[in-house]
């Protein structure tokens, strides 16, 4: 038999805060971890996808845990984003709205801390926070951690991966002893590992899934085109699935701007979220995309770190990701609620190896798709159109006086004139647009070869292959490294110091023992390079040169060469 929440030795008032949302049976990770959360003080692990109910799985164990008449933090939830730190914390007044006294604050960056600082002083149970703030507030001693009793940290790999580990060794260690520590994570990197080792004791492990594999209701394909032909292969793709509601995910903030606003001049239900926008923007443009009032939203990894929505019906990779997390990441955004989904990937003729290490890695099979012709497109999208015709509902007693006169008007049109008219008033603009359409389909060029393209005419691209680099990053080497006490963190730290006045998004970083290499947009390399000189790292001189493309070799290792100076 099927659990229930109420299955679960919930609160009643918790319960009728859940049927009030329409939550009626737990999901897989829900079902382990709450009733292990309730009945137990020992650490735990969690494994789970995004978008699997991660947040109810460790919040309602708090809210029921928790002394609603002592006003001071109880327990700290720390999210790797602002858009992820606001969800939980609606998330967490939506459960509890039936439960009177429980306070719940998000602190978070990029808006003012003193309102924050008002909220923690006037007393608060939950405290869901970005790591920065946290530990910024920390500092100022305004957030006061002795009486903590349950810390969560949720998107571990991913605070992680975006360089937060000083920051979470430095909160944590502001915490007791004495508490529960819940650590929910998608995968688990090493360095997750070592964050278990040293901050929790013999922490019980649960999962749902197997770590990097993708979810099952999620089916996963690739098209194949030239570089100049990835946002003319994005149209096609929207206009071959009518209904789409998706994200789609670019690798830069620049990037991200640019394909959103190509979308919505061509006439596309499309908007965008980075971090060059404002809060109030983001929450604007999420609004709409939750209420469907945009039926693609364009994002950033980070930017999309907190949109929670149950029905996307496709994620489309307008590139590559970095990482296999990343891609599960992404992939898990679709797919959830029982709900089938569609994981879409765009890729060169290059990319066909990493393809390749992908269906090894989430032991899945991707499906190679011919982009869609003028002609096929055109096809769906009529009927389509005919589909939405048919359910439209008529009101007689509004249209009844209307029709004698309009019978009149069209009495010299045939119904198969009439029809053809109607299809022409809708649909004449496209058709135009899609009459002498090429194909985009691009075959994958062999070792050395050129990249063949079957464009109108089937004429060869006779343009220079673009390296990962030329691609959106260019690849810099730096004279200091593990030696010299650098980190992720710290790295980030010197580059928004030095490169100052730019907005620019960061890629790889490669820590080695006396020097690193680390990837920045492309388009500011002198800025990058001027910027630098006389730079000074813990008291040491920092020399900043670009560096030649990561090497793409199977096996060895490989002497690092910069370029030379013209």
């Amino acid at each position: 038999m099927d659990l229930t929440f109420k299955d679960l030795n919930l609160k009643d008032d918790l319960v009728l805060g859940l049927d009030a949302l329409g939550f009626e049976q737990p999901t897989p990770i829900q079902n382990k971890s709450i009733p292990y959360l309730l009945d137990h003080t020992e650490d735990l692990i969690a494994l789970a996808q995004t978008g699997t109910g991660k947040t109810a799985a460790f919040s309602l164990p708090i809210l029921n845990k928790i002394d609603i008449e002592d006003r001071s933090v109880q327990a700290i939830i720390l999210s790797p984003t602002r858009e992820l730190c606001l969800q939980i914390c609606r998330d967490i007044e939506s459960f509890s709205r039936h439960m009177k006294g429980v306070k719940a604050v998000a602190v978070y960056g990029g808006a003012h801390i003193r309102d924050q600082i008002r909220a923690l002083e006037k007393g608060v149970q939950i405290v869901v926070g970005t790591p920065g703030r946290t530990l910024d507030l920390i500092e100022r001693r305004k957030l006061k951690l002795g009486d903590v009793q349950y810390l969560v940290l949720d998107e571990a790999d991913e605070m992680l991966s975006m360089g937060f580990q000083e920051s979470l060794d430095a909160i944590l260690e502001t915490t007791p002893e004495e508490k529960q520590t819940v650590l929910f994570s998608a995968t688990m990197p090493k360095e997750i590992r070592r964050i278990a080792k040293k901050y929790m004791n013999e922490p019980h492990e649960i999962s749902v899934i197997s770590e990097n594999k993708s979810a099952s209701n999620v089916s996963h394909e690739y098209y194949m085109t030239l570089e100049k032909h990835r946002y003319k292969v994005l149209k096609r793709l929207a206009d071959y699935n009518p209904e789409i509601y998706s994200i789609v995910f670019c690798r830069t903030r620049r990037e991200t701007q640019q394909v959103a606003d190509r979308l919505m001049q061509d006439g596309y239900s499309a908007d965008c979220t980075h971090g060059d926008l404002s809060q109030a923007q983001r929450d604007h443009v999420m609004s709409k995309f939750r209420n469907k009032k945009i039926q693609m939203l364009v994002a950033t990894d980070v930017a999309a770190r907190g949109i929670d929505v149950n029905d996307l019906t496709h994620v489309i990779n307008y590139n590559l990701p970095d990482s296999l997390e990343t891609y599960v990441h992404r992939s898990g955004r679709t797919g959830r609620a029982n709900k089938l989904g569609v994981c879409i990937t765009i890729i060169n003729p290059k990319e066909g190896g990493r393809i390749r290490q992908l269906e090894r890695k989430i032991e899945k099979k991707f499906e190679q798709k011919l982009i869609p012709e003028g002609k096929e497109i055109c096809r769906k999208r009529l009927f389509n159109l005919i589909n939405e015709v048919e359910k439209v509902e008529v009101n007689d007693s509004q249209i009844e006086e209307f029709i004698e006169e309009i019978n009149q008007k069209l009495s010299w049109l045939s119904r198969e004139d009439l029809i053809k008219r109607f299809v022409s008033f809708e649909f004449n603009k496209f058709l135009e647009y899609y009459s002498n359409a090429g194909d985009l389909n691009a075959t994958p060029n062999k070792r050395g070869g050129r990249d063949r393209d079957r464009d109108r005419g089937g004429k060869r691209d006779k343009g220079r292959r673009k390296s990962r680099n030329e691609a959106g990053f260019t690849r810099y080497f730096i004279n200091i490294g593990k030696d010299q006490k650098l980190n992720p963190s710290e790295l980030i730290s010197l580059l928004n110091q030095t490169i100052k006045g730019e907005k620019f998004d960061i890629g790889a970083i490669d820590l080695q023992s006396n020097f690193s290499f680390f990837e920045l947009e492309e388009g500011i390399e002198s800025s990058v390079i001027k910027k630098f000189k006389g730079a000074k790292f813990r008291g040491r001189k920092v020399n900043v040169e670009i560096a030649n493309p990561k090497p793409s070799g199977r096996s060895g290792k490989r002497k690092f060469k910069k370029k030379k100076k013209k």
